[in-house]
């Protein structure tokens, strides 16, 4: 098929001229508005107008040429996408930063203060929606032809702040003042039903739904690297049918004339609701089949063009599902096909495994989602009769092979029958799809050993592993520009896309001159860091400090309380008289974590670190040495200061319980060393960045393993570790309370009689190998060198290579150039 003449309009001029050219334009014919006139929030809008107008021509050039090559790519559903800031991945995606900041300034602006208008888009929460983020940015820099979908929450998932030292969740209104980022196109709305029932007439069946929402599209632009292609990410927000009752207005009943509205509404209203009613349950499993039923629809009746058939659809496109929050869509696909469409059930069957693949996340079993059957029912009742289906058949398949294992039968199936009947939404992933990946070595092997021990002994070749990655934009060159800068002038700029490259810079950990360097960049980071705490939340720090840093999801299996138990073992000793300020190193430690609404133990561990965060800092002699910061409302924006000024990456979970971890990647990236166990991506660090670079403590996979079998007991390590023991002694005692001795008995309690993740046992080790930390450190040249080896050893943990490997394990889609 011959390809469509190129459109008239252009993008402006890539020079100071053409850009402020296109500001005064933005500013005059978008905001309405002139500069003498212009609220900042006015000139914010038209710089990001001014961005984007750069990016509109690649954008649609891109989906012109992907249009009519026919060409194959990939569907990435993700329930979460955390995005960070448009503008300056914008600008970095079209080589205009310098320029930019130029054109602003010749306008008698300052780049820097519109930049800090923009808000950070409320689409994501912890590691799963950064990661989406990352492989979204690499399918573009690679020229994959491939369309993110999700949900446009209109209040994020909450915005944190801290009431009395406990967090107090608010709404984080991101879109007050509307997004440019965003472009709606209620012209090609989906409609997406839910309950009622399903009537049968011999094998036709056919789904009568109780009510329906409609699914506005929302698209934001994905700007490859500098290659001039520009993907989609399509986002979708609920609409009632009919939002409005005129007749009930006029009646006098206002709340009800718009009640289907505020119902409809709420689907995508926010980030995983609280889900410990009955109420936010199935307002959750409504959210994930609102986004991938409006998707695959998009899919299958906008991208794969007029006249193509249902039929090829496994040539076309791989479904990438991203944690079980999709897996709704296996059954949903085989309803389009079988009751819409007109497909048998066994070629309906055979399209959808070849269409989707699964990526897990976790190796907690209560993160692995499970459905009540009797929700489903109520909400999605044709789904229910679909899954019933496909495990009838899959456990004929099981019994097949392995005879009548009732045992073996109860594990394998889809449908839980204890502890209440549910649909095991794991189970139907690796059911109905043709390749499950984890996303570390460890992860893959302890997902196909323990996870899904039964579903790899039936189909071993479904099972590899894509070790996670982090795009170097975002977490190198966009958030420490200096180290960017320091690196490009050693090696050139090829590293940006591709980061193996980093590995020249290994010689130059014995050059004294280039280890200064570093050291400066790092002094200079820690600066800009204080003074943005200090601006941001009123907290002091000292800049010359070594900088001990824990962020990620607040968890019990991350365990942030190793962690707490050393802080308060330091104060202890500086309290005491122990250890002298002066002969202390001195040590900030940052904590940045959200808790999930519900998740009790986590808040209450978030207060303990904001109790304890007062007290040594106020403490005269404890905070000369010994400070701590937990600033509030930790998100992309924060972590791009931080992490640059990191000396030290905490990343400390009971080996065999976290997936991957992607903060570890981004701070040995930008410099930092790693303390932490073999668990997740951290056995691939230590292993490439050298043992003599990383600080190991704690047990491996199979002593925790074996410990918990023979009986583990926490007391015992409590009795055995006169420090351990301070410490928790001191918590009780309510130092960090007020006297309050019940405040924080709940973690006292839970650590000394349950400790499911083990803090106590591992304490000993990780104290010993602080102790090697602040050895090593006040050795500046030695550490300088280590911090060297971690960015130069790191480039593996590319998302650009995490990409390449589902390209070639997974999705077997070529790249598609876009031609200047």
């Amino acid at each position: 098929m011959t390809e469509l003449a190129p459109t008239l309009a252009t993008s402006p001029e890539p020079t100071v001229e053409g850009f402020a050219a296109q500001y005064l334009r933005s500013l005059t014919y978008t905001q309405g508005t002139t500069m003498e006139l212009a609220s900042p929030n006015d000139k914010y809008q038209a710089l990001a107008d001014t961005a984007r107008a750069y990016l509109m021509d690649r954008w649609n050039r891109t989906r012109s040429r992907q249009q009519h090559r026919g060409a194959r790519g990939v569907a990435y559903l993700s329930a979460e996408y955390l995005l960070g800031r448009q503008l300056d991945n914008a600008l970095l995606s079209c080589g205009l930063t310098d320029i930019a900041r130029d054109a602003m300034a010749s306008l008698g602006l300052n780049i820097d203060d519109l930049r800090a208008l923009e808000p950070e888009p409320g689409l994501g929460n912890g590691g799963l929606g950064r990661l989406a983020a990352c492989f979204i940015d690499s399918l573009a820099t690679l020229s994959i032809p491939a369309i993110g979908y999700g949900i446009r929450y209109e209040y994020g998932i909450f915005r944190q702040t801290w009431v009395d030292g406990r967090q107090v969740e608010e709404a984080d209104n991101w879109l007050d003042n509307g997004s440019p980022w965003e472009v709606a196109r209620p012209d090609q709305v989906q409609i997406v039903n839910f309950g009622g029932r399903v009537e049968h007439d011999g094998d036709k069946a056919t789904w009568i739904p109780e009510f329906s929402v409609r699914a506005i599209p929302f698209n934001y632009m994905v700007p490859g690297y500098q290659n001039g292609r520009v993907n989609t990410l399509r986002l979708w927000s609920a609409r009632a049918t009919k939002e409005f009752d005129l007749q009930i207005f006029n009646n006098g009943d206002y709340v009800d004339a718009v009640r289907a509205r505020t119902f409809a509404e709420n689907i995508t209203k926010v980030l995983y609701p609280e889900d410990s009613t009955p109420q936010g349950k199935e307002l959750r499993l409504q959210q994930q089949y609102f986004f991938v039923s409006a998707s695959l629809y998009d899919f299958i009746d906008r991208l794969m063009g007029e006249g193509v058939e249902p039929s090829t659809l496994p040539d076309r496109v791989t479904f990438q599902l991203n944690d079980t929050h999709p897996v709704i869509g296996i059954p949903e696909l085989m309803r389009i096909l079988v009751d819409e469409r007109g497909f048998t059930w066994d070629d309906a069957w055979d399209i959808t495994q070849r269409s989707f693949a699964y990526t897990c996340h976790t190796l907690l079993p209560e993160a692995l989602e499970v459905w009540p059957v009797a929700l489903m029912e109520k909400l999605l009742p044709r789904h229910m009769e679909i899954i019933y289906r496909i495990n009838e058949q899959f456990l004929t398949q099981v019994r097949a092979k392995y005879g009548n294992d009732e045992m073996l039968i109860r594990r394998m199936s889809i449908i839980a029958e204890y502890p209440e009947r549910a649909v095991r939404m794991a189970h139907l992933a690796a059911v109905g799809t043709r390749a499950i990946n984890g996303v570390a070595e460890l992860h893959s092997q302890l997902l196909r050993e323990k996870v899904f021990h039964d579903f790899a002994e039936l189909n071993p070749e479904k099972f590899t592993n894509v070790t996670n990655g982090i795009t170097p934009r975002r977490f190198l060159s966009l958030s420490n520009p200096s180290l960017s800068g320091l690196i490009t002038e050693a090696i050139g700029d090829g590293w940006i896309t591709d980061l193996s490259q980093l590995s020249r810079l290994e010689p130059l950990a014995d050059d004294a001159d280039f280890r200064r360097r570093v050291r400066d960049i790092k002094s200079a980071n820690k600066q800009k860091l204080v003074g943005f705490l200090k601006e941001r939340d009123g907290v002091d720090l000292e800049a010359g400090s070594m900088f001990d840093v824990m962020i990620k999801r607040m968890h019990e299996y991350k365990r942030q309380m190793l962690k707490v138990l050393h802080v308060v073992s330091m104060y202890d000793d500086l309290k005491s008289g122990r250890v002298s300020p002066d002969d202390m190193l001195h040590r900030t430690v940052v904590f940045g974590a959200k808790a999930a609404p519900g998740y009790v133990m986590a808040k209450e561990i978030i207060a303990l670190i904001k109790h304890v965060e007062a007290v040594v800092n106020a403490h005269p002699v404890a905070s000369r040495a010994l400070r701590i910061s937990f600033p509030a409302n930790y998100n992309v924006t924060v972590a791009e200061t931080l992490i640059p000024a990191a000396d030290l990456s905490e990343q400390i979970s009971l080996a065999g319980q976290e997936a991957s971890g992607t903060g570890n990647m981004k701070f040995a990236l930008n410099g930092a060393l790693t303390i932490g166990t073999d668990d997740g991506a951290n056995v691939e660090i230590r292993k490439l960045v050298g043992d003599d670079n990383f600080f190991l403590f704690g047990m491996n996979e199979p002593e925790v393993s074996a410990l918990r079998d023979s009986g583990y007991n926490p007391q015992s390590f409590y009795e055995g570790n006169e420090t351990l023991r301070r410490a928790m002694e001191l918590i009780a005692s309510g130092e960090f309370s007020d006297g309050n001795r019940q405040m924080f008995e709940s973690i006292v309690s839970n650590l000394l009689y349950e400790d499911r993740f083990m803090v106590l046992a591992d304490f000993e080790s990780y104290l010993t190998q602080q102790a090697a930390v602040e050895a090593y450190y006040r050795d500046q040249e030695a550490w300088s060198r280590s911090a060297i080896l971690n960015i130069a050893r790191t480039g593996f943990f590319s998302s650009d290579r995490s990409i390449q490997d589902y390209l070639d394990r997974i999705w077997f889609a070529p790249a598609v150039e876009i031609p200047a």
